[in-house]
């Protein structure tokens, strides 16, 4: 029996709804997306349920139409802004020596009883990394061996009780009710890592609009996981304010132009901030140093991140990165020099069936990864956010309060077309007029009003005078 699959990846700048159907054979197909730009949200966390909720319901709508069916279960993403890890370990006598699923899920929820976990924080992921039988340590898969005791070792991921709540809330005022919550770099990880990858141990990290997310993977499942609230916005903001231009033609630049290692002294015209009608002509290269800048200073915050996480040396298949900040120029070159030369690998998500050109991107691996945790491709055993053992040969039961027809409930959308296929992002469309004419695209752009970058310290701003 096929269930479909509702996946949300609720990021900083955008929504992205995908719907996909896993088959007997255990084979994910995706039907249809839908995008939509994020709001009342700000470096990952919920600031204003009614506007995330209405993001998430122009996402969904969209995805619908493509897919033209319904759903039957929910997974949706959780920034790892919210988040807190520990580690904790259980231990279980096994009267009949055989050790089963049960067996298992009682070592893990004893683990999971031990752990300390502050009040004011729920549990969304409890992970085992290190089975142990009798005094054999490091066994890969307990199922079905012969033994007197089970230890395991487990990672646990928990989240913000309060934020939680915020996004339920949100989720549901957009008509849809949540199944899982899965960390955002945990369903990254899930779309973009090999076997290989993961029985050498790799960092992932996924560097997106507002946020940089890291978790390594060591053993059988995530060992770390953290969190850096920068991302490209970041970009934006220091290109509006060195180049003295609105946060709109800064974005184009960022998108059309931007690059780590450009050298070329053309020169583009660009609107001045605050005085309308008036343009300046600004160097490429000046581009190029500006944003190398930035993510220079978020690489090296992200490698020292790595050092003090403990498994530098456990990351034998080096770094793997992905989300949309990836996509400039000469990143792989830069993160393999910051990274003290441990192999870099620029992932975008895995091909399944049914995948649009647009969701090949590196800035929809969170959203991809979703779905295929949906369909079952997870950590070997893991008891989810509702504190359900799940585990890699369990049979997919639709949940019951999304079992209905599909209904043609979808809402009037005040600035969305109907669509035929997989929705652009607006900026690619902008972006494909600019090729026609770009400074005269440039100039007509207008000012918008966007969140403002936190001062991220003396030395970024000494850097960006000095390219003057």
């Amino acid at each position: 029996m096929s269930t479909t699959i509702l996946g949300i990846d609720i990021g900083s700048t955008k929504i992205c709804a995908i719907i996909a159907q896993k088959n007997d054979d255990g084979d994910v197909k995706i039907l249809g997306a839908g995008i939509a730009k994020s709001q009342g949200l700000k470096k990952g966390i919920i600031t204003n349920i009614d506007l995330a909720a209405k993001s998430i319901r122009n996402a969904l709508n969209d995805a619908k139409r493509v897919a033209g069916t319904q759903y039957e279960r929910v997974v949706v993403s959780i920034s790892g802004a919210y988040t807190k890890s520990v580690d904790s370990s259980g231990i279980v006598n096994i009267p009949n020596r055989d050790i089963g699923i049960k067996e298992i899920n009682r070592a893990m929820q004893m683990a999971d009883h031990n752990a300390n976990i502050p009040n004011e924080y729920e549990k969304l992921h409890v992970l085992p990394y290190n089975f142990k039988v009798d005094d054999q340590e490091f066994i890969e898969d307990p199922l079905g061996m012969n033994g007197a005791r089970l230890e395991v070792q487990v990672h646990i991921i928990t989240a913000q009780k309060s934020s939680l709540s915020n996004l339920k809330k949100a989720v549901k005022s957009a008509g849809v009710e949540i199944d899982n919550i899965v960390l955002n770099s945990y369903a990254s990880a899930i779309a973009v890592l090999n076997h290989d990858e993961k029985e050498l141990g790799v960092a992932v990290i996924d560097m997106g609009g507002a946020t940089c997310n890291i978790m390594i993977h060591a053993g059988n499942s995530m060992r770390f996981n953290d969190y850096l609230g920068i991302g490209s916005l970041n970009i934006t903001n220091d290109l509006s304010t060195a180049l003295h231009t609105p946060l709109g033609a800064a974005e184009e630049i960022k998108i059309n132009y931007g690059s780590l290692k450009s050298t070329s002294n053309d020169l583009i015209e660009l609107p001045v901030i605050g005085d309308d009608g008036s343009t300046h002509e600004v160097s490429l290269n000046i581009v190029s140093n500006v944003i190398y800048v930035r993510v220079e200073e978020t690489l090296m915050i992200l490698a020292k991140t790595l050092e003090d996480s403990g498994f530098r040396e456990q990351i034998g298949a080096g770094v793997v990165l992905t989300g949309g900040m990836t996509k400039l120029e000469g990143m792989r070159d830069l993160a393999s020099a910051i990274f003290d030369n441990v192999p870099i690998r620029i992932a975008k998500p895995r091909e399944m069936d049914g995948l649009f050109e647009t969701l090949r991107d590196p800035s929809y691996s969170t959203a991809i990864g979703l779905i295929l945790y949906g369909g079952g491709h997870f950590t070997p055993y893991e008891i989810d956010s509702n504190k359900k053992l799940r585990y890699k040969e369990e049979a997919l039961e639709p949940s019951q309060h999304h079992q209905s027809k599909f209904e043609d409930e979808i809402l009037e959308d005040e600035h969305e077309v109907p669509l035929s296929s997989i929705p652009l992002p607006k900026v690619n469309k902008e972006r494909e007029k600019e090729k026609e004419n770009p400074k005269e695209r440039l100039k007509d752009l207008a000012n918008i009003q966007e969140e403002q970058s936190e001062g991220f310290g003396s030395k970024l701003w000494n850097r960006l005078t000095q390219l003057f």
